[in-house]
């Protein structure tokens, strides 16, 4: 496994949840946290088929649950009713700008966002966690826009 760090963190929080411990967890965990940008539970799914591996649609779906929870993977909603899920081990806090015509993620870093975080808290009298801020936006260069294009 190349990521030993978060197979060690995924395999304590299996035992101390007192879930299996198996082969095909692992190789989600793995497939997950290399994949580049944000995947549904299918797309892995699929991703993972291709690359013939045996582990069942199931299994992913509960492990990217596991994975979740544990906190080396992080669930994303862009506002079109699907789970999608980004590796969030080793990975630096970031939002996201969503077009809403053809659905182009960008991710992006503001220091103003995170210290907003912490006073907001603090304000409130509550210990920051973590955030996600997502603005749904549509492509100002309506040629980038691959909604306007495949029309």
């Amino acid at each position: 496994m190349k990521n030993k760090q978060a197979a060690d963190i995924f395999r304590e929080f299996l035992k101390n949840g007192k879930n299996r411990i198996t082969p095909e967890r692992f190789e989600v965990l793995e497939a997950a946290l290399e994949f580049e940008g944000h995947f549904s539970a299918d797309e892995l799914y699929i991703m993972m088929k291709n690359g013939k591996s045996r582990v069942s649609r199931a299994t992913v779906y509960k492990t990217l649950e596991l994975l979740a929870s544990c906190d080396l993977i992080s669930l994303r909603n862009f506002g079109d009713n699907m789970k999608r899920y980004e590796s969030s081990f080793k990975k630096q806090n970031h939002d996201h700008l969503i077009c809403m015509d053809c659905g182009r993620i960008v991710e992006f870093i503001n220091p103003i966002l995170s210290k907003l975080e912490t006073e907001i808290c603090k304000e409130l009298d509550f210990e920051p966690s973590s955030y996600s801020f997502n603005l749904f936006t549509r492509c100002k260069n309506k040629k980038n826009c691959k909604y306007y294009n495949e029309k």
